[in-house]
């Protein structure tokens, strides 16, 4: 299994007007995540898009267990608990704030895509050699 956790504070205009992080932005925490998990392997997400590979999200799932709030730092823990499937790269997150307090889980699902023939590519020729070593 492979897992990184980044962390990202919480801003005052992510809050809604109970001052609770807004629901719509988890996406975008999910996306930090696994953007500062793929750099920590060494794939930077912008020079796999400058190859004509993109990564489309497919399914996305939010479970909300607690609010964050303004000024949090909260840890974004990002995790593939399997090695990529065909095409398919499947992601589990949690998300705590800096008392350790689970606030959010939730997974997704994104492909491997590429935009010049428009037809998915095996996610495998990408990540193999950089995942490999967590799945030994």
């Amino acid at each position: 299994m492979f897992e990184f956790t980044a962390q990202r504070r919480v801003t005052y205009g992510e809050t809604d007007k109970m001052g609770y992080l807004y629901y719509g932005h988890y996406a975008e925490y999910y996306e930090t995540g696994r953007v500062e998990a793929f750099r920590s392997i060494g794939l930077v997400y912008k020079e796999l898009e400058e190859t004509g590979i993109i990564m489309p999200v497919l399914e996305l799932h939010c479970n909300y267990h607690k609010p964050a709030f303004y000024d949090d730092l909260l840890n974004i823990r990002t995790m593939l608990p399997k090695y990529p499937d065909g095409v398919k790269l499947y992601f589990e997150y949690e998300i705590r704030n800096q008392e350790g307090t689970l606030l959010n889980t939730g997974n997704s699902t994104l492909i491997f895509f590429n935009l010049a023939n428009r037809k998915p590519v095996a996610a495998a020729e990408i990540m193999g050699e950089k995942l490999a070593p967590f799945f030994t």
